[in-house]
């Protein structure tokens, strides 16, 4: 029998979600310095769990990987303290958490590392308007190929990482394989040129991908595993000519995996880079057999159109989801939307655009 609407409930692995309703991960940049999360977090995550799941904004799984101011992290003890604050605000609402695991690559300055450049797959530089650094905003650099050696160190930060989302309460891990960061620069060809193990052929541009799930599935089992994967978009300079044949390929090889769910930036999400048609929702579902959350701009007209065709059986909101932290409560009762298209306060510190937007109140509106 088809789904009809957003509000059923759906059983993700061992876990029975409340509605299909996701929060996406957003970065939010309220972290701070020490990228430490605090109780402004907590509070923030806590007004939105009335979403069937929430993911949290990325979050970086070494120093290596900061490329964005005031961004979590995830790789000391003290972070996963940290994100504590968070999930025992969460745990009590019914809601299941999921923490994002990130690593910028060359979506980064020498600015945060020191000196250092940023590593990617190979030395392409990201073409863009510039990256806000700690020293102020600053041109792309080119970046470090990284040596076949140091990808071991990558996928120990990666299982270290989801060692301490567990010790912090986390249901579960995506791992971000999207919108031009790391693994995203391995898996196309327009950022992978290398010539070792993990360029040139599908298989080897998906290697690093394979290999950093399963050092996570030593940690949580394959059900409290989710990737999320990009395969139209242009954000931070992507998009191959052989898109559909990597992306195809990766459904494939993770519909072995019996993952938690398979999260796909859906149609024109970030743009189209012109060759070819976009890759649909459809087109994943003839390949992966498992959960496929879709995330895209969507209305909840929109949404619920992919979950009554079965094209999709969660639906991810994202901008939304800022100003409106009763979301799924507003969708439901289809009450008003409060307008999500100011950015000016959408990375700046403390509370103001971030945990001051009320919920709808249907008593003030009669």
């Amino acid at each position: 029998m088809k789904v009809k609407n957003l509000f059923e409930p759906v059983l993700m692995g061992d876990l029975e979600l409340k509605n299909r309703i996701v929060m996406a991960p957003m970065t939010r940049g309220r972290a701070g310095e020490k990228r430490i999360p605090n109780e402004l977090m907590a509070e923030y995550y806590f007004q939105r769990a009335s979403a069937g799941l929430l993911i949290t904004e990325a979050t970086v799984v070494s120093e290596q990987g900061i490329g964005w101011m005031g961004s979590p992290g995830i790789y000391t003890d003290e972070m996963a303290d940290g994100w504590k604050k968070v999930t025992q605000r969460v745990g009590p609402t019914g809601s299941f958490l999921f923490l994002q695991l990130w690593h910028c690559g060359r979506a980064s300055h020498s600015d945060f590392h020191g000196g250092e450049l940023p590593v990617s797959a190979s030395a392409v530089k990201l073409n863009g308007d510039g990256i806000h650094t700690p020293k102020g905003k600053k041109e792309y650099e080119i970046p470090r190929a990284m040596a076949t050696d140091e990808i071991k160190t990558i996928v120990k930060d990666y299982q270290r990482a989801a060692e301490n989302a567990k010790a912090a309460g986390f249901s579960g891990v995506e791992i971000h394989g999207a919108n031009g960061y790391l693994i995203n620069q391995f898996l196309d060809s327009k950022t992978n040129l290398r010539t070792d193990a993990y360029g040139g052929s599908l298989e080897n541009r998906f290697r690093l991908l394979r290999e950093v799930l399963e050092a996570v599935l030593m940690v949580f089992p394959a059900h409290r595993v989710g990737v999320r994967l990009s395969p139209n978009g242009v954000f931070n300079d992507m998009g191959s000519p052989d898109f559909r044949e990597i992306y195809l390929y990766a459904a494939k090889e993770l519909n072995r995996m019996n993952l938690a769910y398979l999260h796909i930036m859906d149609g024109l999400a970030f743009g189209f880079h012109g060759k070819g048609e976009p890759m649909t929702l459809a087109e994943f579902k003839s390949v992966y057999k498992g959960l496929i959350m879709g995330n895209c701009g969507y209305t909840k007209e929109s949404a619920e159109e992919r979950i009554s065709k079965q094209e999709a059986d969660l639906a991810a909101f994202g901008r939304p989801f800022i100003t409106n932290p009763d979301l799924p409560l507003r969708l439901k009762n289809n009450w008003p939307l409060a307008p999500f298209d100011d950015m000016s306060l959408w990375y700046t510190p403390g509370k103001k655009g971030y945990t001051d937007y009320p919920p709808f109140d249907p008593a003030a509106s009669k």
